[in-house]
């Protein structure tokens, strides 16, 4: 099977919001733009925005489908700063947290921690949380964003198991640090992890455990999408990801942890995004019939067979 050339791309789930989340982020973050938007008609939320945009350049999707469900801080982004890149690294911090402020809520201060001489943590006014941090120029090159993943609840203590769950589905993957709790760290558990972080497909993703109680965990809010050109890898990512039936729909499905992807066929991206408005809808209805995406049969319903 051949490995996947399109980075896993963030998707988030807004009620209404969606484009202008997309523009407010554009309006944020530097090399960041709108790719494009569309209209899918007729679905159970009725018709919906879908957007494509990247932030720092990298991609992300939204789509204004209905209040379903809430944003939370379990999945959130880092969004790292290089100093050795950039001189005024910091200054450009600074004002990427001032833009974020404005009815956004700080969950952690902004300020010099143990980790980083000047970092903070965010929710902004639409439920989307970032981490701002300024990075060690003398560490390994990450990428500016890194979606981060946090383990809490039923899913505490879980973050290596499922780090190494991942690292053996995707071909294209690779381990990166790994930091461990210590002792006299309660509520956090000596061994667990403290962070951690690790590559899939091009696309680098951050883990934490953390013992504090969260009123929160992973949901369809926040979504991942693999991005596949063949059946054969639309299976394959499926039969290894989904381990809860009941929420397999359209694409989308649940790992064991909860965390939720879709499995998703490059070419219903172009289709939505270049067909004309009967193909579009001819496509939406086949696809909403779907759990797991039948390429063949997408295909059949764009061209009108």
């Amino acid at each position: 099977m051949k490995s996947l050339r399109r980075p896993i791309t963030p998707h988030l789930w807004f009620d209404k919001e969606a484009k202008e989340a997309a523009d407010f982020y554009c309006s944020v973050f530097p090399d960041s733009k709108m790719t494009s938007t569309t209209v899918l008609k007729n679905t159970p939320s009725g018709d919906c925005d879908l957007v494509s945009f990247t932030i720092c350049g990298h991609p992300f999707m939204a789509i204004s489908a209905g209040p379903h469900f809430q944003l939370n801080p379990s999945i959130s982004f880092f969004v790292h700063f290089d100093p050795s890149r950039e001189p005024d690294a910091r200054e450009k911090l600074d004002e990427v947290w001032n833009k974020l402020s404005i009815g956004g809520t700080a969950l952690m201060p902004l300020g010099k921690y143990p980790f980083s001489e000047w970092y903070g943590w965010i929710l902004d006014k639409y439920g989307v949380t970032w981490q701002l941090m300024l990075t060690n120029p003398e560490g390994e090159p990450r990428p500016t964003i890194v979606p981060s993943l946090l383990f809490v609840g039923s899913n505490y203590g879980k973050a290596e198991e499922a780090r190494e769950f991942y690292l053996s589905i995707f071909r294209n993957a690779k381990p990166g640090a790994l930091q461990r709790f210590g002792p006299g760290q309660e509520p956090n558990k000596e061994g667990t992890v403290m962070f951690t972080d690790f590559m899939l497909e091009n696309t680098w993703f951050a883990a934490m455990d953390s013992a504090l109680e969260h009123r929160f965990n992973f949901n369809e809010a926040i979504s991942l999408i693999v991005n596949c050109e063949t059946q054969e890898e639309i299976d394959y990512y499926w039969d290894k990801l989904s381990a809860v039936p009941e929420a397999e729909q359209c694409g989308w499905l649940k790992d064991q942890y909860g965390l939720s992807w879709q499995i998703y066929p490059v070419s219903l991206e172009e289709m939505i995004a270049k067909g004309t408005t009967e193909q579009r809808d001819r496509v939406t209805k086949a696809f909403l019939k779907m759990k797991k995406f039948n390429l063949a049969e997408l295909q059949s319903a764009f061209q009108g067979q």
